[in-house]
């Protein structure tokens, strides 16, 4: 197609940081009509090209062309007027304000408020997308957030929509509606620029993907004529090999053992758990789905001891109470947790890898003697992690906010893995990981398993419950559906649960008995 039929080309782009060469002279074009796929390992440089695209950051070297002209994006709202809108991975919501005040706050577009309601009615109602312009976000499941980003950024009549992740807290339903949207723009002639690790989704939905590894563009492909296997080796480099779970695996007694454990969150927009029971088994992994925001955190919290629960009872590991105990003492019967949230949570992103390694471990471990940090012994950990699951990054003395997404989920992973806990506890593991990273975290976690730790995975990627999980439970408005063995769950008996339907499940068990 010659240039000035192309919506946007990019001609030998370069973006340089201190530690890396984050885009190396690349070439790069979309359609008008097509929905295009951009792949890559954490740390390919995909983020920080769609930055450049929206104006948020600056090329060193390269030239944009838009619809066959120069331009320079000097911000979002340039690259907005140009006609290009961005659907990002983390809303940028807030909970207290009505679907119309959000709406008005991101669009900057002056006019009685009433007639933008008619128009977000309008548009919501053409593409499959159905919203009330009155309703607060904290009563909009997740779903329906979703919708306002994209219809926010529908109603400034985009040509090209670059989306980051953009089924990663959906239902397998929502994400079928989704879809269809998205097929509908493209007939309309709009172009959409899509960013997944979900290869399967690349598959099923795009017209042509460009694949960059380590900052350049390594090659071009028609996902329908590609399988996720071939496009993960596309991006890597390499075969990637891809765990096999082990079925009608023997666990033993059950480890962490969860009683009627009711508690409010303590925040209007986080649902509080009402009646939840369940238990984990050394040598199973249990697995629990759900949209998030439905209790999940909440949980998390309480189980890791960062809340404690009045309940003795509540909470037993190994049959004995835990529920009053704060993170320490539980570390120290063997619990390990691996937090939702990398930077903040799981790491403090201005310490090195060997001050991170001191954070959970100084009460597990030989860290501290006689009261006296052993830096020594910490960088020695850190290299032993970096090693043992392959972390991509400077050395034991780099900060943890310098690692990609998917490096620095590896180096907390195998921070918690080489304590070899009882029991650990696990959320979102892959999350925004790439398809490499993704294989090499659920071998680990099997490993684990098959030596008899007892794990629980909280995740929204239903692929990778039903990859690793041996039971599977879900929680939704704070209510957590009883466990069934992966392999008797489907995906749309899930994809049901998560939105509430627990009543769903009496029925699949009559069914079952016939």
């Amino acid at each position: 197609m010659s240039p000035e039929h192309l919506r946007l080309e990019l001609q030998g782009i370069t973006k340089k940081f201190p530690a890396c060469i984050a885009n190396d002279q690349v070439n790069f074009e979309v359609k008008p009509g097509e929905i295009h796929a951009l792949l890559g390992e954490n740390g390919a440089g995909k983020s920080t090209l769609v930055k450049m695209i929206y104006g948020i950051m600056q090329p060193d070297a390269g030239q944009i062309r838009w619809e066959g002209k120069n331009v320079q994006i000097d911000n979002p709202a340039m690259a907005r007027k140009l006609g290009i809108g961005m659907v990002f991975q983390h809303f940028s919501l807030f909970e207290s304000m009505s679907v119309l005040e959000n709406v008005a706050l991101g669009i900057n577009e002056k006019g009685p408020l009433k007639d933008l309601a008619k128009r977000i009615i309008e548009v919501s109602e053409k593409y499959g997308l159905p919203l009330d312009p009155m309703r607060h976000i904290h009563t909009l499941s997740v779903g329906e957030r979703q919708r306002v980003e994209i219809v926010r950024c529908l109603l400034q009549d985009p040509r090209l929509i670059i989306m980051d992740e953009p089924t990663s807290v959906l239902t397998p339903q929502e994400v079928d509606k989704l879809f269809v949207t998205l097929r509908s723009l493209r007939e309309e002639g709009c172009s959409i620029l899509y960013i997944s690790h979900k290869l399967d989704e690349i598959k099923a939905l795009c017209d042509r993907a460009t694949i960059l590894r380590a900052g350049k563009v390594v090659g071009y492909c028609d996902p329908s004529q590609e399988s996720a296997r071939s496009m993960a080796q596309m991006m890597v480099g390499e075969e990637i090999k891809i765990p096999a779970k082990k079925e009608g695996v023997q666990a033993g007694d059950d480890c962490l053992v969860v009683n009627n454990l009711s508690m409010s969150s303590g925040d209007v927009f986080v649902a509080d758990l009402d009646s939840v029971s369940f238990s984990v088994k050394s040598g199973e992994i249990f697995g629990i789905a759900g949209v998030a925001g439905n209790g999940q955190n909440n949980l998390l919290s309480i189980l890791a001891g960062e809340r404690l629960c009045p309940d003795d009872r509540s909470i037993l590991m190994n049959g004995r109470s835990i529920a009053h105990l704060g993170p320490q003492k539980r570390r120290k019967l063997g619990l390990a947790f691996v937090p939702e949230e990398r930077l903040g949570h799981g790491t403090v992103p201005e310490m090195s890898l060997a001050d991170n390694t001191v954070l959970s471990g100084h009460g597990v471990s030989d860290l501290v003697q006689m009261g006296w940090l052993r830096f020594s012994k910490a960088h020695a950990l850190a290299k032993k992690i970096i090693e043992a699951f392959d972390v991509r990054t400077g050395g034991s003395k780099s900060e943890a906010k310098s690692l990609s997404g998917g490096n620095l989920q590896k180096f907390i992973i195998g921070r918690e893995l080489l304590k070899n806990p009882k029991l650990l506890i696990v959320a979102q593991p892959t999350w925004g990981v790439d398809a490499g990273a993704a294989a090499a975290i659920h071998q680990a976690l099997m490993d684990l398993r098959d030596q008899g730790c007892a794990i629980l995975v909280v995740s929204q990627d239903l692929d990778e419950l039903f990859a690793i999980s041996d039971r599977i439970a879900v929680i939704s408005n704070g209510r957590l559906s009883p466990a069934r063995p992966s392999h008797d769950m489907s995906v749309e008996q899930v994809g049901l649960l998560m939105g509430g339907m627990f009543d769903q499940v009496d029925e699949w068990d009559e069914d079952a008995q016939r």
